[in-house]
């Protein structure tokens, strides 16, 4: 299974007798799995259903699913609810004689006005109704949940082309630091010379175990060797993490931080501006494959 993204967008609608719906989904990165849901009232009983496909479907990412409902525009005649009518009428009457008695001259109601107010017609649709299309509606979240995997698995291909490329490039110029390392052979070599020439100087007496320990701190502070096989199999722990294709994003994470140790290392030790540049190069692919890990489930 390739890698998939968290960055994902997916929509659904569906429709029945009288009602109209529209589900969508949008995910975007997380440190681990939020669920966030946006139901009508009425389908209240969605939510849970929602929560459960999510959590079988996702491992990480801030998910936020929404759903709207609407009365179709295909329903039959609407009827005259009068009560709500004759409320809406109460109520308009009150504001124009509390607006008159401030000054003001209102607008006269229009029938426009009264048309715009949907809750006055019969939709032949109750709150109870809706519930009982939650069935219908609920049928629908598979799919939407398919989109949105399919929508994070694409974003997955083109970040996964992105990640291999930095780590080829580390590789690069993993490569180039070995050349540099290996090229300071005589100035190392010289450095020691010079090192156990001053420290002859400074006495008549050579104690052989302080030179022998002087020349080992020198020796560990310029080998960099361990460093480089470290990043080495950091390299191909990380390729190895691209071809899995399981949810690597966290230990991806885990990787970049053991890469950017080590580059600092090298750079710390580096002797030289050939391997100084290698290592600083290393530093700023490190940061930009991180970057990019932050997207992977």
């Amino acid at each position: 299974m390739p890698l998939r993204s968290m960055t994902g967008y997916a929509s659904v609608s569906g429709a029945t007798e009288g009602l109209d719906w529209v589900w969508d989904a949008r995910s975007v990165n997380a440190r681990g799995l939020d669920i966030r849901c946006r139901i009508p009232d009425g389908l209240d009983t969605l939510e849970q259903r929602v929560r459960k496909a999510v959590t079988d479907a996702f491992s990480r990412g801030s998910v936020t699913i929404g759903l709207r409902v609407s009365v179709s525009e295909t329903r039959g005649p609407s009827s005259i609810d009068r009560a709500v009518l004759a409320e809406f009428l109460s109520t308009v009457r009150a504001l124009r004689d509390a607006a008159e008695e401030e000054g003001m001259e209102p607008e006269p109601l229009t029938i426009g006005d009264i048309l715009s107010n949907r809750a006055i017609f019969d939709t032949g649709r109750s709150s109870d109704s809706i519930g009982a299309a939650a069935a219908e509606i609920a049928a629908d979240i598979p799919k939407l949940l398919t989109e949105l995997a399919a929508a994070r698995a694409s974003e997955g291909r083109a970040l996964t082309e992105i990640l291999a490329a930095h780590v080829h490039d580390l590789g690069t110029q993993l490569d180039a630091a070995r050349s540099a390392a290996a090229a300071r052979g005589p100035a190392v070599a010289a450095l020691l010379k010079e090192r156990v020439a001053a420290l002859l100087e400074a006495t008549d007496r050579v104690d052989e175990a302080r030179l022998a320990q002087e020349l080992a701190l020198l020796a560990v502070k310029v080998d960099v060797s361990e460093e480089l096989d470290r990043l080495d199999a950091h390299v191909s722990s990380a390729r190895a993490l691209l071809d899995a294709g399981d949810p690597v994003g966290r230990r991806l994470d885990f990787l970049c931080q053991e890469f950017n140790r080590e580059a600092n290392t090298l750079c710390s030790k580096s002797g030289s501006a050939e391997l100084t540049a290698a290592g600083l190069e290393m530093k700023l692919l490190i940061d930009r494959l991180r970057e990019q890990c932050q997207n992977v489930e």
